[in-house]
């Protein structure tokens, strides 16, 4: 009888899980971990307990879960592995399927009505799909229109000359000679806050009022210098062609005589008015270079007017126009300790090229516009 049983009945036998060095530090880190949510924290618990050589009934019993449980997230992870785990079969009805052609079509060649450009959500409601959806279909198509880059493409008529020229003097600069990326940062607010704000702590961010006094305006005028990064400053309450000779009367004192000094400048008239020429001309070691109109972007001082910006201006609090300018002042100091160049990478045919591809697209836009 005994026998006979034994034969007719089949004990079914978990399914074995064997993990890899990588997996069982994945797993271990998932049920350490903070940020994991309690669902998947278990089941990672499940399979390195099933892994360890444990039965169904066991686990359950250690875990307080039922045994089903236990057996439906080994299945799993033995199919699929980690993916298996980490959500649940969905139910009920399939999701909608997205037509990905479409919503890329609309994103990128139409508008939602009385909007300037799509959401996830109006995108959603067209489309009768999920936000989730959508936003996953941009995510894999780089799409988003959510965010507008601003541009000027120069239509300078020199501008392959001017180009070549500064491109020249950052990446092969001539001998015994300094190059300076010059320009001005005008109208510097000494903002103050209407209430003082709470510092950074542990759980919350650093407060500060949205409204603020406005205690007075300063410029500054700086000379970036290519080779060592070191920059001369200079703050003075206006930006005419007056303000500028005194800063190059500064530049003068504070570089070596017997270097020639390539002076990088854009555009601005007080920098060509006719004083500022007299005095250049009496001075032959100073040789200016312009950049092409609408291309302050290829002097490289600008970078250091963002770093300033981001680190030490946005940010402050300043009762008083003298104020700002000691902290301007203090920063320029502590940034020239231990200075680092910016390094220019792009050669004058890349960026040509570039611009060429940004004509073309223009034209090819307006033309069609036209018509």
């Amino acid at each position: 009888m005994h026998t006979s049983l034994t034969m007719g009945y089949r004990m079914r036998v978990a399914t074995k899980i064997v993990l890899s060095e990588d997996e069982m530090v994945e797993l271990t880190k998932l049920v350490r971990s903070k940020q994991t949510s309690v669902r998947l924290s278990q089941r990672a618990r499940i399979v390195l307990l099933a892994a360890g050589g444990m039965q169904n009934q066991e686990i359950a019993i250690q875990l307080n879960v039922g045994r089903v449980q236990v057996s439906r997230w080994r299945e799993r992870y033995a199919e699929s592995r980690l993916t298996g785990i980490e959500r649940d079969l969905p139910r009920g009805a399939p999701p909608a399927k997205v037509d990905v052609a479409r919503l890329v079509e609309l994103t990128t060649q139409t508008k939602p009505k009385a909007a300037t450009h799509w959401s996830t959500r109006t995108m959603a409601a067209e489309l009768g799909v999920s936000a989730a959806s959508v936003s996953r279909h941009w995510r894999a198509n780089g799409l988003k229109p959510h965010i507008v880059r601003g541009f000027k493409v120069s239509r300078d008529p020199q501008f392959v000359e001017k180009l070549e020229d500064i491109v020249g003097l950052y990446m092969s600069p001539p001998e015994h000679a300094l190059v300076l990326c010059c320009d001005e940062k005008s109208q510097i607010q000494a903002l103050d806050r209407t209430q003082p704000g709470l510092p950074l702590k542990k759980g919350r961010a650093e407060t500060m009022t949205h409204d603020y006094k406005r205690n007075g305006t300063t410029t500054l005028f700086a000379a970036l210098n290519v080779l060592n990064g070191q920059v001369i400053g200079q703050c003075q309450q206006r930006h005419t062609h007056a303000e500028w000779l005194k800063f190059l009367k500064k530049i003068d004192r504070k570089t070596p005589k017997d270097k020639t000094l390539h002076l990088i400048a854009d555009n601005y008239a007080t920098h060509k008015h006719p004083v500022v020429q007299d005095w250049l001309a009496k001075h032959p070691r100073f040789h200016m270079h312009f950049t092409p109109t609408s291309a302050s972007w290829l002097n490289m001082v600008e970078r250091f007017f963002r770093d300033i910006t981001t680190k030490r201006i946005r940010r402050g609090v300043f009762t008083s126009v003298p104020e700002l300018i000691g902290a301007i002042d203090e920063y320029i100091a502590h940034h020239n300790t231990q200075p680092k160049p910016f390094i220019w990478t792009k050669s004058a045919r890349d960026i040509l090229q570039k611009v060429i591809r940004a004509n073309s697209r223009l034209s090819s836009k307006q033309n069609a516009t036209l018509h």
